[in-house]
């Protein structure tokens, strides 16, 4: 069977995210799989001379999809034609007069200072247990993603200097200092208990191992922190991003510098970081109304 090809100019819009702009390869595969449809869509017809009613059926076929859904599908097709502008291959943009319904904002689930403390005061009893701790202490003192955690070597951290050297999205490295406490945990588990979850003498670079003596995953990751969550008793649904939404929300409550968190982050643009204003007025919000006697309700 012959393998399904894109049309030449999507082909060179997507060699382009990868060595140029070089996104990661699961942004590349959503692209790539949007374009294909896109394809599909258009049957023979060339994508340079699709019109604006194209795209609008194309979306309208999708009604059935989430909103956010139609939204990626219409920012895709809108940088493959940015993309061929900027290129010469045509001087058409024919989404540039289509306009989506504003998606809402969904504020960032995120844990309180006290639901951080049960987190984090977990019971230590097992090598497994100072493993834990020293992951969930570093992705809340440095905000990282779950992948940029599961992904330190050695060579990534600094614990004279309490920095970690991460890799993020588009192979972009950032430096984020670590506290103290975070410096003690990771010290006791990469001295003293990580050697011990070493199986069969074979040796990983990677910081974090598992039960098998491999490097840990995302799910088993996300199911550790489920089980933690559920035995010291936050009944909320706690994925490692949520400590990442709680690092940056905390930050600003704290008084520090939106562009400060935004490099902590690794966002590209500041107004993905400016979601957490929201999220810290409405914790500020909330703390009020729970604490300021006239408003409290009779």
């Amino acid at each position: 069977m012959k393998e399904k090809k894109l049309e030449n100019t999507m082909q060179k819009y997507i060699d382009s995210l990868a060595y140029e702009r070089k996104l990661s390869k699961n942004t590349i595969n959503s692209y790539e799989e949007n374009l294909f449809k896109f394809q599909d869509f258009l049957k023979n017809k060339d994508p340079l001379k699709a019109t604006k009613e194209d795209i609008e059926s194309f979306l309208k076929q999708e009604v059935r999809k989430k909103a956010t859904t139609k939204a990626h599908y219409f920012t895709v097709l809108t940088n493959f034609y940015l993309f061929c502008i900027s290129n010469n291959l045509t001087n058409i943009n024919p989404c540039e007069t289509i306009h989506l319904p504003k998606i809402p904002q969904k504020l960032p689930n995120y844990l309180t200072y006290e639901e951080v403390d049960k987190l984090l005061n977990m019971p230590l009893k097992t090598p497994y247990d100072y493993r834990t701790k020293a992951m969930l202490e570093l992705l809340y003192a440095t905000g990282m993603r779950v992948s940029e955690l599961l992904s330190l070597r050695f060579t990534n951290i600094d614990l004279e200097n309490t920095l970690v050297r991460v890799e993020g999205k588009g192979s972009k490295e950032r430096i984020i200092p670590f506290n103290e406490t975070s410096k003690e945990y990771l010290k006791i588990y990469l001295e003293e208990y990580r050697p011990l979850l070493i199986k069969n003498g074979k040796n990983y670079d990677e910081l974090f191992l598992n039960n098998l003596g491999t490097p840990i995953t995302r799910q088993g990751l996300f199911k550790l922190l489920k089980n933690l969550c559920q035995s010291v008793g936050i009944t909320k649904n706690v994925s490692p991003h949520v400590l990442r939404h709680s690092f940056a929300t905390h930050l600003l409550d704290a008084g520090a510098d939106l562009r400060v968190i935004q490099e902590f982050l690794g966002h590209e643009n500041i107004s993905t970081t400016q979601i957490y204003t929201h999220v810290s007025k409405e914790h500020v919000k909330q703390e009020y109304d729970s604490s300021h006697p006239r408003s409290k309700k009779e």
